[in-house]
């Protein structure tokens, strides 16, 4: 789940701009539908949902498939689906209204923050007291994957190092990590890192004085009228109402190796910040339309909205003659600068065992949200496929209608 995954279908986002012009002259339903149908079909995904906006009107929304493949029970537009890192920008859009209110300043120390202590007997790397809320919105604060493993999938391993009983919860955690030494010095590089994001959920409950759930429904969701989205729970048992099943591709399933299995492999509770939450197709393009909206002022004021797609500092994301790269990770989205005018694509993508997703904003008033409850194992059907595969969709359009479907979805 790293620049193997996560970045790869990235730069797939980046190579499918999009241009706006129509290929086929299909209809939305022709257009869109091959498309995902051509991309569940060899990889036999139970089920997918798929939202579709045009200048912040929901003008399609879709269901493919089973949500519930043994119950025969179908996938709905609006069925719940584990959306993995695509947690990211909400989690982003929270911290960032806390940094527009006075209450929280991008460049205040993180860890001090918080005030936890490492566990005991560890010493914390001095450059820890360096990281800031910037540098863990965008993936810089030191960390990396790669090298060290990413904590927030050895809860079994930390809890064991706290003298606790797995799982490990998220200060936990973050206690663990106190006491293990950074991978590269804050600011320096680039490295995905599901941690930073942790960290920033637990600073928001610091600063809100809210449990993180509470805080995101109250003052992110809620606002733009979205009541449905929850954190996700780990067992099966735990479905909630609405909430597909996951599955694992048979052909490569293997019944001895939990940590890729769905409902046990991994502890979903403890990703809340970075990758926990249930939404709707639905509700990813309301939350794309809210963003675009010069009307929420008060959800989240001009300033704040610009330090959404804001660089990192350099030399993060740097040519070697200090130009910007053609693409960059900002506060919570990936981003590519399209003309000279000002406008980027924006997509984040998500994966779990059993999930993959991908919500996408382009340059010309097009949104879109796609979700699976089955993600990939054969490297010859990438997941990210789906990426290039919708924006020839909505290049192939030949007229938008006019109609806005958000009413019929609350």
């Amino acid at each position: 789940m790293r620049i193997n995954r996560r970045r790869f279908l990235g730069c797939l986002a980046v190579a499918a701009l999009g241009t706006g012009a129509s290929a086929a002259g299909k209809s939305i339903a022709e257009a869109f539908d091959d498309e995902v149908n051509s991309f569940m079909q060899p990889r036999k995904i139970p089920g997918g949902a798929l939202a579709v906006i045009k200048d912040r009107r929901l003008v399609y929304a879709r269901a493919y498939g089973f949500a519930d493949v043994e119950k025969k029970e179908p996938v709905r537009p609006d069925s719940l689906f584990r959306i993995a890192s695509i947690s990211k920008p909400f989690t982003a859009v929270g911290v960032l209204q806390l940094v527009a209110a006075g209450r929280l300043q991008m460049d205040a120390p993180a860890f001090a923050l918080l005030q936890l202590e490492p566990l005991p007997g560890r010493q914390p790397d001095p450059r820890l007291q360096r990281i800031t809320v910037h540098h863990l919105l965008h993936h810089t604060g030191g960390w990396d994957r790669d090298q060290s493993g990413d904590p927030m999938f050895m809860e079994k391993k930390i809890a064991r190092a706290n003298g606790e009983p797995p799982p490990a919860n998220q200060h936990a955690i973050i206690r663990y990590m106190l006491g293990q030494p950074l991978d590269f010095d804050p600011g320096a590089r680039y490295a995905y890192s599901n941690f930073g994001y942790c960290v920033l959920g637990r600073i928001i409950e610091k600063i809100s004085g809210q449990d993180y759930a509470a805080y995101m429904q109250q003052s992110v969701l809620g606002p733009i009228g979205i009541r449905r989205m929850r954190l996700g729970l780990s067992r099966a048992d735990g479905r909630a109402a609405g909430e597909v099943k996951y599955y694992m591709p048979k052909r490569n399933f293997d019944p001895t190796e939990t940590r890729t299995e769905p409902y046990t492999g991994f502890c979903l509770e403890a990703l809340d910040s970075h990758g926990g939450w249930l939404a709707s197709a639905v509700d990813l393009v309301h939350f794309a339309a809210a963003l675009d909206d010069p009307a929420q002022t008060t959800w989240l004021p001009p300033a704040a909205r610009r330090l959404i797609y804001e660089p990192p500092a350099p030399p993060v994301s740097r040519k070697a003659d200090g130009s910007l790269k053609p693409v960059y990770y900002a506060c919570g989205w990936d981003v590519r600068p399209v003309g000279r005018d000002g406008r980027a694509n924006y997509w984040h993508s998500g994966s779990l065992p059993g999930t993959y997703t991908l919500l996408v904003r382009r340059h010309d008033g097009l949104a879109w949200a796609a979700l699976f409850n089955q993600r990939s194992s054969d490297p010859k059907l990438p997941d990210g496929e789906i990426d290039g595969a919708l924006h020839r969709a909505a290049d192939a359009v030949a007229e938008w209608p006019e109609h806005d479907l958000f009413g019929k979805y609350g």
